[in-house]
């Protein structure tokens, strides 16, 4: 069976400045991931649909917006970024996708096993699309980075009203396709050294009294939040448990989790495991904590890349692990390059004011960068430690005669921090000295409400870097019982005997 996809209002009308009711740059934001969606999708064979506004002169949705999208004029018009991805243009006149449109025929020939809907605006014709796919029983998937509006309150309200009240998955196309991580297991922790003790006198009785029964043990979460650290519990598991004698199940990395939903199950002899009970929980606790901060930065940023910047709050043994978990939750790359290694992908870094105030001039010190930096390192320099930010930002692109590729402002709180006004006049500046190309990277004790701050405002920020909301994320607390003992249900008081069921958990070992 196949996938529809439907394109909501990716007109020209809507996101072309100039127009009535053009959304606003952050709704440009989301074409390259619209291009990515209709890329992968169009690989699987999924049939695309183009919903587009094509009203009457006279239509009466006049009397509530201004005149737009008439049809036949340039303003009805697919943007021309999506031409080279081949879809069928179906006309509609009101916020409605299928109301008076072929949408519903074409929908009952194709059988859609998926319906997937991406475009604009997210709280009107998005979330009118959405409600009606879910009325005619479609399993409907939203890409919240293919999503958005002039209106960031209620874009955000429409999505959790579209999973929450509706059941729609929500889904993001640019989440990191990562390769399969190397962990490697230190031998302290394979020796039981960062166990609870009380864990290692129970596997030596049990050695002593010769019990060693098949056992499953089943984890579960204090709280929602988004899953990671399960690569390294499954890289634990396959040393420790006997290969011809167990079964582990669990939720892939960076799947979202409810209270109490069981993340992971194990069924193998109990002294091979009974150990690593402190382990394979705290992996989980840290790491899902830390991705659960990140993706809620991402969510705040509706579309704006996210860089991990928390190494340096944490322990060096676990900034790695940290960093890797932020990029499970949606960061699209770190600083530390231990995390990047474990994520497949390259450290992303400006250059730290101690080398500016070494060389005493950002132009020279930004200039030194560009002559021994390879040139795959971006060339992207901070620009608040001497001069006014957006005075800085013109120098050193004048310095480096068109190399530079961004800016990143860092002010610190003694100075006021970066504010909106400060990125609109930073980016007005630097395009009027010719520098369109130049982007803004924002940082310093960010967070989700303070990046909400940003996207309210409208400032044109192009990239955020968080440190520490995400590196001292809350742990999330997990709980391990024992459910079943030689297949024989059983459990401690207040809790069922017996497995829990959950369709969403995958085999992995």
């Amino acid at each position: 069976m196949a996938r529809a996809v439907l394109v909501s209002d990716m007109l020209r009308g809507f996101l072309e400045e100039g127009y009535p009711l053009y959304c606003g740059p952050l709704s440009r934001r989301i074409i390259p991931n619209v291009q990515k969606l209709l890329e992968q999708e169009l690989a699987k064979g999924s049939k695309i649909f183009y919903l587009c506004d094509s009203h009457d002169a006279d239509d009466p949705e006049f009397d509530m917006f201004p005149p737009h999208c008439i049809q036949g004029t340039p303003e009805a018009e697919v943007i021309p970024e999506l031409s080279p991805y081949p879809g069928k243009v179906v006309p509609k006149k009101t916020y409605s996708l299928y109301f008076g449109t072929t949408l519903e025929e074409e929908l009952e020939k194709l059988k859609p096993e998926t319906v997937v809907v991406c475009g604009v605006c997210t709280h009107i014709c998005v979330l009118h699309g959405v409600s009606e796919s879910r009325v005619r029983h479609y399993p409907v998937e939203v890409p919240v980075d293919c999503v958005s509006s002039f209106d960031e309150k209620a874009h955000s309200w429409a999505l959790d009203y579209m999973e929450k009240v509706l059941g729609a998955k929500l889904t993001r196309v640019s989440a990191m396709e990562m390769p399969k991580p190397r962990f490697e297991i230190p031998d302290f922790i394979l020796a039981g050294d960062t166990a609870d003790v009380y864990f290692v006198r129970t596997v030596e009785i049990l050695k002593k009294e010769g019990i060693n029964p098949v056992a499953t043990m089943e984890v579960f979460p204090s709280r929602p939040g988004i899953l990671c650290g399960i690569e390294e519990v499954q890289a634990l598991l396959e040393k420790v448990l006997p290969e011809g004698n167990r079964e582990v199940w669990a939720l892939p990395e960076g799947e979202p989790f409810q209270r109490k939903e069981v993340v992971l199950r194990i069924t193998a002899p109990y002294q091979s495991y009974g150990v690593y009970e402190t382990v394979y929980l705290g992996m989980l606790a840290d790491c899902s904590g830390w991705a659960t901060a990140a993706r809620e930065c991402v969510e705040a940023a509706a579309g704006i890349p996210i860089i991990s910047f928390g190494a340096r709050h944490v322990h060096p043994t676990v900034a790695g692990i940290m960093d890797y978990a932020a990029i499970v939750g949606g960061c699209v790359s770190c600083s530390s390059i231990s995390g990047a290694n474990l994520a497949g992908i390259q450290p992303a870094g400006t250059m730290p004011h101690a080398l500016i105030i070494i060389m005493g001039d950002t132009a020279t010190a930004t200039k030194a960068f560009h002559k021994h930096m390879p040139p795959e390192v971006p060339r992207i320099s901070l620009v608040d430690t001497f001069k006014d930010e957006p005075e800085e930002s013109i120098i050193v692109a004048q310095a480096l005669e068109g190399k530079l590729q961004g800016v990143r402002l860092d002010t610190p709180d003694e100075r006021g921090r970066v504010t909106a006004d400060l990125v609109k006049e930073t980016r007005a500046r630097l395009d009027l000295a010719g520098f369109k190309e130049v982007k803004i990277f924002v940082s310093g004790g960010l967070d989700p409400e303070r990046i909400r701050y940003f996207i309210e405002e409208n400032a044109p920020v192009d990239f955020f870097g968080v440190g520490s909301y995400i590196s001292g994320a809350r742990p999330i607390d997990f709980t391990a019982d024992l459910h079943a003992i030689e297949g024989k249900p059983i459990a401690k008081r207040g809790r069922i005997p017996g497995i829990t069921p959950n369709p969403r958990l995958k085999r992995i070992l």
